[in-house]
């Protein structure tokens, strides 16, 4: 199967009942898990990477990857840029192949972040792919940010943000965090009143430590995708940490790089399978 465009995959997702976890690659290895992690629970998702994971290598080389993992697929998966930090990174990606897109200016005041929102919906759309827009701060540390303050969304700019912006998606911050060092306090309620007032489905950020029971929570409310970086992550560098414990001599990469595969598939798997059993 073919990458799938991030509109065709909410619709799958709807249609199915299913909540769409967005897990974070970082390279060829990580790209490869995830695409098997899916396919193995045969339910859909994206694999997505960051502006700041690019500096690795480049949109294409990610799309290109991606679009050779998930060729004997049977269950949708996309592509998504995760965070994207600049226009050029949007067009970049979607020029690129990427099939659905984040533009994130939330750190910028309301009018500059609905500015910059609004000029990545309109490339995109003409394109025919989504964009995911965030209103509200998180805490904690997103790739080499750190933040310490919390600034929730807030209920009454969730209308007019929508309708400004053009965002298929709102990435909204109800008590989830970035990172595995602080526990997430999800604001059920408040989730439930922006739903009412969002005219798109939601995401959440931070899934890594949302109990599974939450998410079946939000789901009710709303939640149509949720990310999933730091969980993978660890099992990627948990790998190699234990063989160099094990022996500092060690430099056996080929089997190693295997053996993280398995681990992060395996993960993958497990969360995709988790957030959707209920």
């Amino acid at each position: 199967m073919k990458l799938v465009n991030g509109f065709k995959l909410m619709e799958y997702a709807k249609r199915n009942n299913l909540v769409l976890p967005a897990f974070n690659t970082t390279n060829l290895e990580m790209t490869y898990a995830i695409a098997d992690g899916l396919m193995r629970a045969n339910l859909p998702g994206y694999i997505q990477i960051s502006s700041n994971n690019l500096r690795l290598s480049n949109p294409g080389i990610i799309a290109e990857i991606a679009a050779d993992a998930v060729k004997k697929s049977e269950t949708p998966i996309g592509l998504h840029l995760d965070h994207g930090k600049s226009f050029e990174d949007v067009k970049a990606c979607i020029d690129a192949g990427f099939t659905s897109i984040m533009i994130d200016a939330s750190h910028l005041p309301f009018e500059e972040n609905v500015k910059e929102c609004r000029r990545a919906a309109d490339y995109c759309h003409f394109y025919g792919i989504p964009v995911e827009a965030e209103l509200g701060a998180l805490r904690g540390k997103e790739e080499d940010i750190v933040n310490e303050a919390e600034c929730k969304t807030d209920p009454d700019m969730v209308a007019e943000f929508v309708e400004k912006t053009g965002c298929d998606t709102l990435a909204v911050s109800v008590g989830n965090v970035h990172g595995l060092c602080l526990n997430p306090q999800i604001d059920i309620p408040l989730l439930e009143k922006i739903n009412q007032i969002s005219k798109v489905p939601l995401v959440l950020h931070g899934g890594s430590g949302i109990p599974k029971e939450v998410i079946w929570e939000a789901k009710k409310h709303g939640l149509i995708k949720i990310n999933y970086g730091s969980d993978l992550r660890k099992e990627f560098v948990k790998t190699f940490g234990q063989a160099y414990e094990e022996n500092h001599n060690e430099y056996d990469v080929i089997h190693l790089s295997i053996e993280a595969v398995e681990e992060v598939s395996r993960k993958a798997q497990e969360l995709v399978t988790m957030i959707n059993e209920h």
